[in-house]
């Protein structure tokens, strides 16, 4: 560890001021790319410029949405789709939009001109493409979606900077450059670096600066540049810079520069080719996208945009002797919700079990199978222990690392935590994953009992066990938007119904609060239209409390029946069901108690919002960076907000938002303007909003939205977790990959916003790599910063693909601060294979009338791995004609008349023939479920002899081909006429294959340039 020799601006002075600042310093540092995302646009005065943001949600909404429509088992269900993506997916893009921004915000890559296609470095840009999207495969495949996600926006970046950095566009080009992730396309030469490949230019705008031959539209005459940016690697004379104000490599000859990235002169000097680069972008992202479709399948693609599918349930269970009952309760909650959702169309959630007692945790079971899952609960038995503490909050860590984000956890224990150290890394893994953590403990925290080690002893004696002991529980809950609830054996089974409550799909909180003391407190909640079955649970005991309606009927909720709600009460735990038909507007509800209450009130409804904090970059791109771990209390920030779940039709406004302390008190009112990524569009609505808060508070708070429906009602929505503001930071600047059996390291600052002082660090990961957990004590001066790294080893043994949780929290020694950096790492092994299958035509025999329906046409091809994982699995994507596969090359065509399959053999038909030695063959169409070549093939590294027919009048049809790494080949078949027609000469095109933008997309990104 060193000691870093930078200071921390200190916030001091007018928040204007500061603003002012910050902008003036984006002008004096550089631009590198197509703008970040929506406050560039603000930033640099190009209102109507293509952003990273824009280009990268418009994509996957595209293809997620074209999916649906596609699907055959929802059918006309697409209408039902549109209105309801809702947070889960909108999390899902943010953390791809995020990753795609930190490649213009991270140290680690912001000034690296092979993550930007920068300084003519193209063939070590090409390189790296092809390893995220091998990264993004090897992920998807393991069902690490959140490592998946990253390393996509990753790709998305690089890829996206290619046609706004590059002379692609000037070339004339209207399609996307295959060779960039297809390196068995046709390459375009770049230029050598002693090559002049720009003139001078000498004003903002530079027209015709590229050298001719640059600009060539003649295929053999063509090669490629990128402009060169800053001082490092330092530009040669002649070389195109990459321009703008921001550019100080523009002075250099060839003055001027080539930018795209916005529609400002001041900031491209090509910023006429905007539209044009930022139309090959969005092109080159949606082929990525399909080609990604194509090879994981449409449910596994789905499910990594969280698309329709079913809340993750997830149980923490204690299995020593004393939690029968509380098992029990658990497994009835597990099969009424696992009954409810079998005619659900959603997609099936994700299952996690974790067992745990003192001093085993897990095995941790995950599984996308409820039926696989109940069989699991019902295997699972109470048994020895009975002594607390016990090993609750690693059994919660390993919930947390193996579930997805916005889970709720439910934790089910009658003992105190003995790994208490692990409450930090716990709270920071709940943070950032933005799960909810509820604790159903059956014993009173004031119960004294015998230790059962005690007993074995000769001298037995009674100890008293500390109330505080489940203080860490209440914390976890209250901080995460959970409940801990304290109930009894006999009364378990009822309570559990707030599983069911929690996990029922599009629940949103409208509010939540917590009264510390035991006083008369009143609260109020507000029901809007799109609300629908609204429950409130409320733990604690009541002495009194009454709920009044906007019509100002009142009931009181020690009754159990009343003209406003049903009212369940249980040890630990009121569940009051609000009547229906819901009166809209502003409720009431008082009450006393003898002690802490919780109240929170949730219901039905699409409409929700997720939430950041961020500051204006000042390093080198102009934009919001997003705040990572919890926000500097006392110093100003930018307050984000995305509304999800409106229906395309639906009209809602949003004014401000509210900062609220635990209590209710209100600390803050932020004013919200919309952003100008927000979106009108038919096929999705999403409500970007950004609003300006002066001075983050000192305490903890809850952000509650709030703004008005269709009907005038006031709309409000809660914020499940609980902003913990601090004065300390942990920035991570590298995040390596993973390489079996090699070390690595990752870099990140401390940054002091306090006085001087010792910090503790502490690391922690879900593999066991980390060298050391720490703590490592240091000190930081008055806002300073301190610079560390943590070692990890990776055992030879590691599998590919699977993600290492690292977490890294830090604590002040004098006070309660504290905050948390969480990275995902992946393991890529050494030898990645990232070259696809490859296909070719070897054989063309078709003689095509003009009456199309009495003749056939046959192509043979060979298809081999240019890898070294050996082909996987082979698919007709299109296509109305029969696919025969051999070992050997195909007979001729008169030998291919076979018999159609019969209508019983639905999949693919096997017919085994014998002609000297056996070999198999078989017979694939259009609609048969992908072929694993392992059953077909001896050594999947020979090539593989196929042979397409087809009527006439179905001219072309398309061949994806996988290996075993994942790659995929997409091959275009088409007959002699119609290669004639298109004047192609070759018939096989790659997993890159042009798609142009429909006419609907276009719509879309026009009508936010209008």
């Amino acid at each position: 560890m060193s000691q870093g020799r930078r200071g921390i601006w200190n916030g001091r002075g007018k928040q204007m001021h500061r603003l002012i600042l910050a902008y003036l310093l984006l002008l004096a540092s550089p631009c590198m790319s197509f703008l970040p995302n929506f406050w560039s646009r603000v930033l640099t005065l190009s209102w109507d410029s293509y952003t990273h943001q824009y280009i990268t949600e418009q994509a996957i909404i595209n293809v997620t949405m074209e999916t649906l429509t596609c699907s055959k088992k929802q059918g006309n269900q697409a209408e039902d789709w549109q209105t309801r993506l809702g947070r889960g997916f909108w999390r899902a893009v943010g953390e791809v939009v995020k990753s795609n921004a930190a490649m213009d915000f991270l140290s680690s890559t912001r000034s690296d001109p092979v993550y930007h296609f920068d300084s003519e470095r193209v063939d070590s840009a090409m390189l790296m493409l092809r390893q995220f999207w091998a990264q993004t495969l090897l992920s998807v495949q393991a069902k690490e979606y959140q490592s998946a996600r990253h390393s996509l926006g990753q790709l998305f970046h690089s890829l996206q900077d290619f046609y706004s950095h590059s002379n692609w566009v000037e070339m004339g080009q209207r399609s996307i450059y295959l060779h960039l992730l297809q390196p068995e396309k046709p390459a375009i030469p770049v230029a050598e670096e002693h090559t002049p490949t720009c003139l001078e230019c000498f004003s903002t705008t530079c027209r015709n600066n590229l050298v001719p031959k640059l600009t060539s539209t003649q295929q053999n005459f063509q090669l490629l540049t990128t402009g060169y940016f800053g001082t490092f690697p330092q530009k040669p004379n002649g070389k195109c810079s990459h321009g703008g104000i921001l550019d100080s490599s523009r002075h250099m000859g060839a003055k001027g520069g080539i930018n795209k990235d916005s529609t400002s002169p001041l900031f491209s000097p090509h910023h006429y080719l905007h539209v044009e680069a930022a139309t090959l972008a969005t092109e080159a992202t949606l082929t990525v996208l399909r080609d990604l479709r194509d090879t994981v399948g449409p449910k596994t693609f789905l499910r990594l945009f969280s698309m329709r599918q079913a809340p993750a349930l997830v149980f923490v269970i204690d299995t020593t002797g004393s939690m029968f009952e509380e098992i029990t309760a658990a497994r009835l909650r597990a099969h009424s919700i696992i009954q409810s959702r079998a005619a659900s169309t959603e997609q099936p959630g994700t299952y996690v079990l974790v067992p745990f007692h003192d001093p085993a945790v897990g095995p941790v079971y995950e599984t996308d199978d409820p039926n696989q899952f109940m069989q699991h609960m019902e295997n699972l038995m109470a048994l020895g222990g009975g002594d607390e503490p016990e090993m609750c909050l690693s059994a919660i860590q390993l919930a947390l690392t193996q579930s997805p984000p916005l889970s709720e956890i439910f934790v089910f224990t009658d003992a105190s935590p003995k790994d208490f150290h692990l409450f930090d890394a716990v709270k920071a893994l709940t943070l950032e994953k933005q799960s909810k953590v509820t604790f159903l403990l059956t014993k009173d925290p004031n119960y004294t009992t015998e230790s059962r080690k005690r007993r074995r002893r000769k001298k037995r004696s009674r100890e008293p066990l500390s109330p505080d002991r489940f203080s860490l529980y209440s914390a976890l809950s209250s901080m995460s938007g959970g409940l801990t609830i304290f109930t009894t054996n006999s009364d378990i089974h009822k309570v559990s119904a707030i599983v069911e409550d929690n996990t029922a799909s599009d629940k949103v909180t409208i509010l939540h609060v917590e009264s510390a003391q035991g006083l008369m407190t009143s609260h109020t909640f507000r029901v809007d239209s799109s609300v629908k079955n609204i429950t409130l649970h409320v733990t604690g005991i009541l002495i009194e409390s009454v709920l009044t309606d906007p019509l100002g009927q009142s009931q009181s909720l020690l009754s159990d029946q009343g003209p406003l709600a049903e009212v369940e009460h249980f040890e630990g735990l009121y569940r009051i069901c609000l009547l229906h038909p819901l009166q809209p507007g502003q409720w009431k509800i008082t009450a006393t108690s003898d002690g802490p209450l919780t109240f929170k009130v949730i219901g039905d409804s699409t409409v929700d919002f997720l939430y950041y904090f961020a500051a204006v970059t000042n390093d080198t791109h102009p934009g919001l960076a997003r705040m990572e771990g919890s926000p500097i209390a006392g110093l100003s920030a930018f307050l984000v907000l995305a509304v999800t779940g409106l229906a395309p039709d639906e009209e809602a406004s949003f004014s401000h938002v509210t900062l609220l302390g635990p209590e209710g008190e209100k600390f803050q009112e932020v004013r919200l303007k919309a952003s100008s990524s927000s979106s009108s569009s038919s096929l999705y609505s999403v409500e970007e909003l950004v609003g300006w808060v002066d001075s983050v508070p000192r305490a903890p708070f809850y952000v509650c939205l709030t703004g008005q429906d269709s009907r005038g009602n006031k709309l409000e929505r809660v914020s499940t977790e609980m902003v913990q503001p601090t004065h300390v930071q942990i920035q991570v600047l590298s995040a390596p990959h993973l390489v079996p059996g090699h070390s690595t390291v990752v870099n990140f600052d401390i940054l002091n916003h306090g006085p001087a002082r010792l910090f503790n660090l502490t690391a922690g990961d879900d593999r066991g790599y980390l060298h050391s957990n720490g703590p490592h004590s240091f000190h930081v001066a008055e806002q300073r910063s301190f610079r560390a790294q943590v070692d990890l080893h990776i055992p030879a043994t590691a599998q590919a693909g699977v993600t290492v949780t690292l977490t890294l929290t830090v604590r002040a020694l004098d006070s309660q601060d504290s905050n948390y950096a969480v990275t995902y790492l992946s393991v890529v092994p050494l030898d990645l294979d990232m070259s696809p299958p490859s296909c070719f035509v070897a054989e063309r025999q078709t003689t095509c009338p003009s009456a199309c329906n009495d003749s056939t046409w046959t192509v043979s091809l060979v298809v081999s791995d240019r890898g070294h994982s050996g082909l996987s699995t082979l698919l007709l994507q299109k296509g109305e004609g029969i696919l025969t596969s051999l070992h050997n090359p195909p007979p001729r065509e008169d030998s291919l008349e076979e018999d159609q399959p019969s209508p019983k053999q639905q999949n693919v038909h096997k017919d085994k023939t014998r002609s000297g030695d056996q070999h198999q063959q078989i017979r694939i169409k259009k609609g048969d479920p992908p072929l694993n070549l392992s059953e077909w093939v001896l050594d999947s590294s020979e090539p593989l002899w196929l042979s397409y027919t087809s009527c006439c009048c179905s001219a072309q049809a398309e061949l994806l081909i996988w290996d075993l790494a994942g790659n995929m080949k997409r091959c275009h078949i088409i007959s002699s006429q119609q290669s004639q027609q298109e004047n192609r000469s070759t018939e096989i095109s790659g997993s890159g294959q042009i798609r142009l933008l429909g006419i609907l997309l276009f719509g879309l990104l026009w009508s936010s340039l209008s």
